[in-house]
């Protein structure tokens, strides 16, 4: 290990198993003391155990890293500061939020219940946003103190954020939102020190195991496991660690042994009359800029 982290405080939410566990014990290794959150859910949101989030701070600390558990709701006001002050109060610092939390309710639309779609929306994008405000706060505040911190963000969005995914409307929607998040808040928190960046990972977990089976399955003894959560974390810790100065607003894919800069909505090709079309106009307008545009990339599950 490089100790790239080494000196800095890092809070992951969702940190007690999948990508979460694997980002907490990989900050952990290159020096990071970590804040390990998880309120301990089923995989679709329900329950409660401070069990998953202990279990990790004990397995870095049987490596002789530093860690502290946190099991409060980060999908409210009260929890979201919470783990802000853990870090605070336990380590003097933050450096490094790394927003990871997050669980599935699938369905397909015509079948997706108000109640799939808030609590999705909830731990997803409210469970970004809050941790961030909070931490935003805290460095704001520092850089007006005249103490301008060298702080990084990571969020995690999703494939079926950027493309979409059948039978997933509710986390492809949140997932997709996580990222213009990321792009305002890499815009108006850079004057204080801070740079953000999500990534969109791939990897087997509790949220992928059942729902992409074949593509998530384990490969055989001694063969490269490309979907183990740890090949995505190198990547993360480099993001939450000060080498990566300079790089903010961007979004990465990351899985297996790869890594793709992801580029966004751009302007493609473009026709302007100068004056209002008719509604035939703009289709006949419509079709020939369609006909030289890049087609799209096919969304997850489609059939």
């Amino acid at each position: 290990m490089t100790g790239i982290c080494a000196g800095r405080v890092a809070a992951v939410t969702g940190a007690g198993r999948g990508l979460g566990r694997a980002h907490a014990l990989a900050l952990a290794a290159e020096g990071a003391q970590v804040v390990v959150n998880d309120l301990g859910v089923a995989a679709d949101g329900a329950g409660s155990s401070a069990g998953p989030a202990q279990q990790v701070v004990d397995e870095i600390r049987a490596l002789g890293g530093q860690a502290v558990a946190h099991t409060s709701d980060i999908t409210t006001t009260d929890g979201a500061a919470s783990l802000i002050t853990t870090a605070l109060d336990s380590f003097g610092r933050l450096d490094t939020l790394v927003n990871n939390a997050g669980f599935l309710r699938d369905r397909m639309l015509v079948n997706l219940d108000e109640d799939d779609w808030d609590a999705v929306m909830r731990v997803h994008l409210k469970g970004h946003f809050l941790p961030l405000k909070h931490a935003a706060g805290h460095w704001r505040a520092e850089a007006k103190a005249g103490r301008t911190p060298d702080a990084r963000v990571v969020n995690t969005s999703s494939g079926a954020g950027l493309l979409g995914s059948v039978g997933q409307g509710n986390y492809s929607a949140a997932k997709a939102g996580i990222i213009g998040l990321t792009l305002v808040a890499a815009a108006e928190m850079g004057r204080y020190g801070v740079q953000i960046n999500a990534i969109a990972p791939a990897a087997r977990t509790r949220m992928t195991e059942q729902t992409f089976a074949e593509t998530m399955a384990a490969p055989a003894e001694g063969e490269f496991d490309a979907m183990a959560p740890g090949n995505v974390s190198p990547l993360l810790v480099w993001l939450s660690s000060a080498a990566s100065d300079g790089v903010t607003g961007r979004v990465f894919e990351a899985e297996a042994g790869r890594i793709t800069v992801m580029e966004g909505w751009r302007p493609g090709p473009t026709a302007d009359k100068g004056a209002r079309w008719t509604p035939a106009e703009a289709g006949e307008a419509a079709r020939k800029l369609l006909a030289d545009a890049e087609p799209p990339q096919p969304v997850y599950g489609a059939r």
